[in-house]
């Protein structure tokens, strides 16, 4: 499991302090990223190779709400590994460690050049192995 914090920061929230639910998606992105990045991958470096991941399917649980300025842990996990594709296990807590949302997120590789499916490269493949 990968950790990632993240600040909420005022322009997260709505106008009552309350972070707008799309924010999460993206807090989560940073959180893929980072994941990403602790395996030894850049993904300026992969798209440069026609690598990239798109969002297939997501699935969000909301439960309770993050604020501004509070402190957010994602946890982050590969739950299914596929050729092509994986699915990602999110959950956001906050500083108590309650779960504030959870997501179930399939993440599909790509070729730049076509935008179809591709395998994940094998040296990618290979540390997503070796960590799950």
């Amino acid at each position: 499991m990968h950790l990632h914090q993240v600040r909420v920061y005022y322009e997260d929230t709505d106008a009552g302090g309350i972070v707008y639910y799309a924010n999460y998606l993206k807090f989560m992105e940073r959180a893929r990223t980072e994941w990403l990045r602790a395996l030894g991958f850049e993904q300026d470096i992969l798209m440069e190779q026609s690598v990239a991941f798109v969002v297939k399917r997501v699935e969000m649980h909301n439960y309770a709400p993050a604020r501004f300025n509070d402190l957010l842990s994602i946890e982050t996990q590969v739950v299914e590994l596929k050729g092509a594709s994986m699915t990602f296990q999110q959950t956001i807590k906050n500083k108590q460690d309650v779960t504030l949302v959870s997501a179930d997120i399939q993440v599909a590789c790509v070729s730049l050049d076509s935008m179809k499916p591709r395998r994940l490269p094998r040296t990618l493949l290979g540390e997503i192995t070796r960590v799950i």
